[in-house]
């Protein structure tokens, strides 16, 4: 392509660039008004429709006028031309004139007859030799603008091939434009018989003028039609539309806490009745969701208080307990393990004693998120040096798999090292003494960690619950560490404080599999986890999943797997 085209073009279309984005943007703008507007769309399709409607009816209405008014137009012109040019063609005919000069004065006397207007339509008359006839008399007209050469090919035609009269609609000459005529034509005969073609001419201007006139009306009264269609329509919907709309906004401002929200109500229409409805309904959960916060209220303090009264004298009996556990050797058997008894009963109550006020933390919304740039590595190493214990007691190896050695994440440590801790003293407690692999892999904004083991597994329904606070799955099988029961439902809160999720997978007989994903950064939303789950070697399945929607507890079965998303 020539480069100077190429450059026009560049040019050309750079131009046009804002021009378009302009255009695009009010198409768009368009568009989301037509998705969000209920009375924008009825107004819209209503004039739209009505327009349609005007066009049709319109049309046919314009059809039907113009033709009765050139029909009219028509007949009155036919019955004066046949009289006129019957009238003019027995003076030819009777004539006796003989010589040029006489029979130049008499067609011109005659053809003033012919100059009557018509009963207000203009016509305009011509006479012309025919073609090949003798020109003995100089053609005659009343407008200097007639000429044969405007004479419609068919006109000439049949009046020279016939002696009836005969018409045709043609275009006249008026200025720079045209105006349309019907032409009416005949033979006559000039002494001492030469054949001449008579035309005589009527004027419809008039008659189009008329039309123009009443289309202007039409197309006047459909816009006021439409504008008035529009406003009305306007009107009917927004009474219908506004307290809709009011109702809608109410609802959303409920939905967020706002409680003593109302909508005003007039009338005693179905809309009226709307509006009491809701407000009934929204002051039925007022009172429903101000109960349920009293009482959630009391009971949160209730805990907190009847926790905090209970730290001093439960620290006294645990130094008791620990005197009596240190000289147990001075007792009997019976006594021994008595004391050995309270002692670990007393550390079990503390222990959930310490829970229930972290519990009473996070249900009152007060619990604080210390984050700082922490090396998930070192976390994960301090919560499994925590577990060796347990793991050595209960003859299961942990392992650390990771491809990588180093991850800097925003996040409490206090908090993720509490998660871990809780999940690796389930899966060593649940393991039967296999393997615990706690798997670590990151992406650019996320970080997962796994512990996975190969114990007794979980059923779909137990997944489903094992973040309850003291749920357990089997009641009957006693707890070998001594939990509270509420670590799970903890490190769930300490998840979801940190913008993470915190899932669980099981099958029945091949383990289970905890994965916690944290953002590397405390403004990042996760949207994918670095690790799957159910864990690669239960299904094959990816190396990346997509996040699950927001919920609290959900359970996907895939066949015999399972996995609970919480966070």
């Amino acid at each position: 392509m020539n480069p100077a085209l190429t450059r026009w073009l560049s040019g050309l279309k750079a131009a046009a660039a804002p021009y378009w984005r302009a255009v695009l943007a009010g198409r768009d703008k368009i568009a989301a008004r037509w998705r969000r507007s209920l009375q924008f769309r009825t107004v819209t399709a209503t004039v739209l429709l009505t327009a349609f409607a005007f066009l049709g009816v319109g049309a046919f209405l314009s059809s039907q006028i113009a033709s009765g008014l050139y029909q009219d137009r028509l007949q009155q012109a036919e019955a004066e031309s046949r009289q006129e040019l019957n009238r003019v063609k027995g003076i030819f005919e009777s004539s006796a004139a003989s010589d040029r000069a006489t029979v130049t004065s008499m067609v011109a006397d005659t053809l003033k007859l012919l100059e009557s207007t018509g009963g207000g339509t203009p016509r305009y008359y011509l006479l012309t030799p025919m073609k090949d006839a003798q020109n003995l008399y100089v053609a005659s007209r009343s407008n200097t603008s007639i000429t044969a050469s405007i004479i419609p090919e068919g006109l000439s035609q049949a009046v020279a091939s016939g002696t009836g009269q005969y018409r045709q609609p043609m275009a006249l000459p008026r200025g720079d434009h045209d105006v349309p005529a019907i032409a009416f034509g005949t033979q006559v005969s000039l002494p001492p018989g030469n054949t001449y073609a008579l035309y005589l001419i009527y004027d419809l201007s008039a008659v189009q003028q008329t039309l123009d006139f009443i289309h202007g009306i039409l197309w006047i009264g459909g816009g006021l039609l439409l504008i008035l269609t529009g406003g009305i329509v306007w009107l009917l919907t927004r009474a219908v539309v506004h307290p809709v709309s009011q109702t809608a906004i109410a609802a959303e401002k409920l939905a967020a806490g706002q409680l003593q929200e109302r909508v005003e109500v007039r009338g005693e229409d179905e809309l009226a009745r709307l509006g009491e409805s809701f407000n009934r309904m929204a002051a039925s959960l007022q009172e429903q969701i101000t109960q349920l916060a009293t009482l959630s209220e009391m009971q949160q303090r209730f805990v907190s208080d009847v926790s905090h009264e209970l730290r001093t004298p439960l620290t006294t009996v645990r130094m008791a307990a620990e005197v009596l556990y240190d000289a147990r050797s001075d007792f009997d058997a019976i006594n021994s393990r008595s004391a050995e008894l309270l002692y670990h009963q007393v550390e079990r109550f503390q222990a959930l004693l310490a829970d229930l006020l972290e519990i009473s933390r996070f249900d009152a919304g007060v619990a604080v998120l210390e984050a700082e740039p922490t090396e998930i590595f070192d976390v994960v190493r301090h919560a499994m040096e925590g577990a060796q214990p347990l793991a050595e007691n209960s003859g299961s190896d942990l392992e650390l798999v990771s491809a990588e050695t180093s991850c800097v994440v925003e996040m409490d440590p206090r908090r993720i090292d509490r998660i871990l801790r809780n999940l690796l003293v389930n899966a060593l407690e649940h393991g039967e003494g296999q393997p615990v692999e706690v798997i670590v892999a990151s992406s650019e904004d996320a970080v997962a960690v796994e512990v996975r083991d190969h114990g007794i597994g979980m059923t779909p329904m137990e997944a489903s619950r094992v973040f309850d606070r003291f749920w357990r799955a089997d009641p009957a099988r006693a707890r070998t560490t001594g939990g509270s029961g509420l670590g799970l439902s903890i490190a769930t809160e300490d998840a979801r404080l940190h913008g993470g999720w915190l899932q669980a997978w099981g099958q029945p007989g091949k383990g289970s599999c905890f994965r916690l994903t944290l953002p590397r950064r405390r403004d990042t939303v996760l949207t994918r986890s670095p690790l799957p789950l159910p864990p690669a070697e239960a299904h094959g399945g990816p190396a990346e999943i997509s996040a699950p929607e927001r919920q609290d507890v959900q359970v996907t079965m895939e066949g015999e797997h399972h996995a609970t998303d919480v966070g």
